[in-house]
């Protein structure tokens, strides 16, 4: 109890410290207490924050922010109305011809399963086989059952679609334009003696900017090499599993061991056993290579030094109370946690005593 009382007099007797406390407890009350009205807000927050470097950047060339805010700003409109209406209808168009093609796929594996007792009699039996099948059709029409409430349910969520449409691209313009008024806003509200909250900002914005707008950048270059090479080989739902494969680098050592499933299901059932099918995933194996070890490396010119532990178990975290926006940001919040550990106070460290002289 006294290790606890005099950690806490250690810790909480300073207002610096008190202060990035409250700073802290109270984002997190907003994120979690309010994340699903606040959605709409999040989005556009962090669009902002990655098209500020193209604004900087014009703004170094003497251009003054407004016209800099408007070339970008129009930029990201371009963007925004290619995914919306351009690539999101083919995914969805791809998702819905792959799902009425499940019960082909159904029948194709139920097929092969039942000549492996013929094929291996020592290793499964065919009542094996056919408990299989069986628990197979009642999963499947379990998925059908939650496909179903889900569309139905999704009828609801047509409206908040509609708002994030309308709302972000506004948003992000204001947000953009007036930055420098809202964060003088804010810091009007926060004490002036600030200096542990600025620390421990200056040592995790660097490396969270470089994060989010690397992987931003990873996400469309994967994306579109996967995209354009699975076309060549003339692999169906192309666009689908390019989306997959894009967001896949959000989660690393996991992502591309889990996109690897649907493509080589699709692709055996496409091509079967073949050169064909060796193709696809030496073409996917070679994209997660040079991924890994040529365009992380020039994208993340400062590493988040943390280690694979301590990502994993972010990802777990952050992702089970944010969800795509968790998993997203779980990493460069690791490294803001990092960030207030390292300049949290620590107790003295009393030196060694010295050795009596002999």
């Amino acid at each position: 109890m006294d290790l606890l009382k005099d950690w806490f007099k250690r810790s909480f007797s300073d207002p610096q410290v008190v202060l990035l406390g409250l700073v802290l407890v109270i984002a997190f009350a907003i994120i979690v207490g309010l994340g699903k009205w606040l959605a709409p807000m999040f989005a556009s927050i962090v669009i902002a924050y990655l098209l500020e470097a193209l604004v900087s950047r014009l703004q170094k060339t003497g251009l003054p922010r407004l016209a800099a805010v408007i070339i970008v700003y129009l930029l990201f409109i371009a963007v925004f109305l290619f995914l919306t209406f351009g690539l999101v209808p083919i995914v969805i168009r791809q998702l819905t011809a792959l799902v009425q093609q499940f019960p082909n796929y159904i029948s194709q594996g139920q097929a092969l399963l039942k000549q492996l007792p013929e094929a291996y009699p020592q290793l499964i039996s065919e009542d094996q086989i056919k408990l299989i099948i069986s628990q197979i059709g009642q999963e499947m029409a379990s998925l059908g059952q939650q496909a179903l409430s889900w569309s139905l349910a999704s009828v609801a969520s047509v409206l908040g679609l509609v708002v994030y449409l309308v709302l972000v691209p506004v948003l992000v313009f204001f947000l953009l334009k007036d930055k420098d008024l809202m964060t003088g806003w804010i810091g009007n509200y926060l004490p002036a003696e600030r200096t542990l909250v600025n620390r421990v900002w200056t040592e995790s914005e660097a490396q969270i900017a470089n994060y989010v707008r690397g992987k931003v950048t990873e996400i469309i270059i994967v994306g579109a090499v996967t995209y354009v090479t699975f076309k060549i080989l003339g692999l169906q739902y192309s666009a689908l599993l390019a989306t997959v494969v894009g967001f896949s680098v959000l989660v690393p050592y996991i992502g591309a061991a889990v996109a690897t499933i649907p493509i080589a299901l699709i692709a055996f059932f496409q091509f079967g056993w073949g050169w064909d099918f060796g193709q696809v995933i030496i073409a996917y194996a070679i994209i997660q290579g040079l991924d890994g070890n040529l365009l992380v490396p020039l994208l993340f010119s400062e590493a988040v030094n943390l280690h694979p532990v301590a990502i994993i178990l972010a990802i777990l975290v952050f992702g089970g109370l944010g969800g795509f926006w968790g998993i997203f940001f779980a990493i460069p919040l690791a490294t803001l946690v990092k960030a207030v550990l390292n300049a949290w106070p620590r107790s003295p460290t009393t030196p060694p005593e010295s050795a009596e002289p002999s």
